[in-house]
């Protein structure tokens, strides 16, 4: 008795009541889910020299990323996951606008712990991969684990465009699905549907950019790397 009761009063000290402070909490603990799944698909593949996973099971791994970081928080925050959907919504009066920055503050702090969440998972790993020598570019380059970078052939132009028809597919196929006015997706489901359009978009236009089709998973890992020792380099 003395037990459950010590516990059930723990639980109500820490009751987060503010619906505010709820949601930001749901939305900072999505994205660290997002992103530790996502990169460490990639870390995997490239650590191993692609023994233990290759381009398709690491845009898998992004994908169901997707799919756990909406049930973790879609019925609180909405799981947003992304500022691109985060300004899609405002634009269309369905989220308010003052929210709009302390989302994308909370969805980029996410994804700049789980980097670093992963580059501790790893570490060991980094380290032999590269030889402890921490590169953006070259045979034995780790950047790539955390952010996207485009293939040596694009032009800043077709990289544009790339990401914004990438990223526009993605917020009309997730509209479509939510719409209730279409042929719904089943009750519950919704996250699946969701990751399946991830999975479509990735293996179709991946190979440009990466196909990230999110500013906040590319840029709070980019900055992780340029903290951690991979220096400037990797914004260039």
């Amino acid at each position: 008795m003395g037990t459950a009761s010590f516990l059930k009063r723990a639980r109500a000290l820490l009751r987060v009541r503010n619906q505010l402070a709820r949601e930001c909490l749901a939305e900072l603990l999505a994205v660290f889910v997002l992103i530790l799944i996502t990169l460490s698909g990639s870390a995997q593949m490239v650590t191993s020299s692609g023994t233990k996973g290759n381009i398709l099971t690491a845009y898998l791994a992004g994908a169901l990323a997707v799919m756990v970081a909406i049930y973790t928080a879609g019925g609180v925050s909405g799981a947003h996951l992304n500022p691109a959907f985060s300004l899609a919504m405002c634009l269309l009066e369905q989220f308010p606008w003052w929210k709009f920055p302390i989302f994308v503050a909370l969805q980029t702090l996410g994804a700049f712990i789980s980097a670093g969440a992963v580059y501790a998972l790893y570490y060991d790993a980094i380290q032999h991969y590269s030889n402890g020598t921490l590169t953006a570019s070259g045979p034995q380059e780790t950047a790539s684990i955390f952010a996207t970078y485009p293939a040596d052939y694009l032009s800043i132009s077709n990289g544009f465009l790339d990401q914004v028809m990438g990223t526009a597919l993605l917020i009309v196929g997730i509209l479509a699905i939510l719409d209730t006015r279409n042929k719904g997706v089943p009750k519950g489901l919704e996250p699946v549907a969701v990751a399946l359009l991830v999975f479509s978009i990735e293996v179709s236009m991946g190979s440009n950019c990466g196909c990230p089709m999110n500013p906040a998973r590319d840029f709070g890992p980019r900055l992780f790397t340029y903290v951690a020792g991979w220096g400037a380099e990797v914004f260039r």
